[in-house]
Formats: C-alpha cells, sequence, structure tokens
C-alpha cells in the first residue's frame, strides 16, 4: 500500500498535549489521525458529536423544560415569588 504525508496545523500547546496523550495511549500521532481517518471512512460520519457554543437557554432540553413549566403555570399549578431586586 502506499504512502503518502497529511501536513496539519495546530496550536503547538494542543500538539504538545495530543502527544503526550497519545503516548500514554500507547501510540503516536500518526498512529491516532489514521484510526480517527478509518474511524470516519467505516461510519461515514465524524466519530463524534460535534456542537457549537451555541446558547444553552435555546437548546432542546431547556425548552422543552421551559414548556412543561408554562404548562403547570397555566394549569394553575405555579407559585409566585416576590421579585428581589439586587442593589
Amino acid at each position: 500500500m502506499s504512502q503518502t504525508t497529511l501536513s496539519v496545523r495546530m496550536d503547538a500547546d494542543i500538539k504538545k498535549r495530543f502527544d503526550v496523550f497519545c503516548a500514554d495511549a500507547g501510540m503516536n500521532a500518526t498512529v491516532a489521525v489514521n484510526m480517527f481517518a478509518r474511524a470516519v471512512l467505516r461510519e461515514q460520519r465524524i466519530p463524534f458529536e460535534i456542537t457549537g457554543n451555541a446558547d444553552p437557554f435555546y437548546s432542546v432540553k431547556n425548552q422543552a423544560r421551559l414548556k412543561a413549566a408554562m404548562e403547570q403555570l397555566e394549569a394553575g399549578k405555579g407559585k409566585v415569588h416576590a421579585l428581589i431586586e439586587a442593589d
């Protein structure tokens, strides 16, 4: 099997920490990147979830919780609290 070179730019600190992790796992960065590429090809997807730093307020989980809370309030099961303003 012929081989080729993949050159990747990354932050020096991330590279150093990645090398340490790989060594602790008994491999080097080349082996780790090859494992990643093989997993991508095998699964036909990035083999882990990639998320943005979106505001968690708008997450599906939080929106479901807010909807349930609103339904409870509308059903008269809510509790009224006094607003306490900070100085």
